[in-house]
């Protein structure tokens, strides 16, 4: 499933590039929550792949919702077509296609995260390891906060969320630095593979953390909610890092 969840990961990846650049109808679906006709053409080819291939999995995919359960199925694919679409409808070359496949009850078994522009697919399977093309990758080795690269997120609500405001503020001052790229899922692969050190994010949804959450930990990092307790791809809180630095981040989190 893995090789099946890199090449249709590939393809819609394929998809995007090919409409991005030219003229694409945007819709709102919220205050500052766009989508595209390339995140419907995205989904609309994954859904189909896994409908075919395994049609009694269950999906759940940030455009077209959930599917209901099939009683005696325990799998449902998580799915962002496409995170990262106010670059993509900008033409800012920061998006990517997210896939992941929870096992209900039990957590995300694979997860993949494939960015077209820079022909990068980051896999990683239960068990397995995390990869970049092939090969094996690991989280970074900064042991200090005030040492480290950061990432993060605005929530689409930010002007009503003042905390973040003082968070970012904190992590600037305590760290060597805070970068926001508006991909949730490529700073989760970026964290895995050690160009980032950390990442933290409220307001995410389970499609933007599905894939990324497994390869920060199979890369050998630690991924918790704000108050350090497991992280559960279906609540919105979320702290990521090569879990040198974890604690360190978490009591700025928790500062406030």
């Amino acid at each position: 499933m893995l090789n099946f969840a890199q090449n249709i990961a590939r393809e819609a990846g394929r998809i995007l590039l090919e409409k991005l650049g030219r003229k694409i109808s945007v819709s709102f679906k919220g205050d500052k929550n766009i989508v595209t006709e390339a995140d419907l053409a995205s989904e609309k080819y994954i859904v189909e792949q896994i409908k075919t291939h395994f049609p009694r999995h269950a999906i759940l995919a940030e455009e077209s919702g959930a599917s209901i359960l099939i009683e005696g199925n325990e799998y449902r694919w998580i799915i962002d077509p496409l995170d990262g679409t106010t670059n993509y409808s900008h033409g800012y070359p920061c998006f990517c296609v997210s896939v992941g496949l929870e096992k209900i009850g039990a957590g995300i078994e694979l997860g993949v995260i494939y960015d077209p522009t820079r022909d990068e697919m980051f896999a990683a399977e239960r068990g397995g390891g995390a990869t970049l093309n092939g090969r094996r990758i690991y989280v970074s080795e900064v042991e200090i906060l005030n040492d480290a690269l950061l990432v993060t997120g605005f929530p689409y609500d930010v002007q009503k969320r003042e905390r973040f405001v003082e968070l970012f503020s904190r992590f600037v001052l305590s760290s060597q630095g805070v970068r926001r790229d508006g991909s949730a899922a490529i700073d989760l692969a970026y964290v895995a593979c050690g160009r980032f050190d950390g990442f933290w994010e409220d307001g995410l949804s389970a499609w933007d953390t599905a894939a990324g959450i497994l390869l920060v930990t199979e890369a050998g990092g630690s991924v918790t909610h704000y108050d350090g307790s497991p992280f559960d791809v279906h609540k919105p809180q979320m702290l990521a890092s090569n879990g040198a630095i974890h604690e360190s981040m978490l009591k700025i989190l928790q500062s406030l």
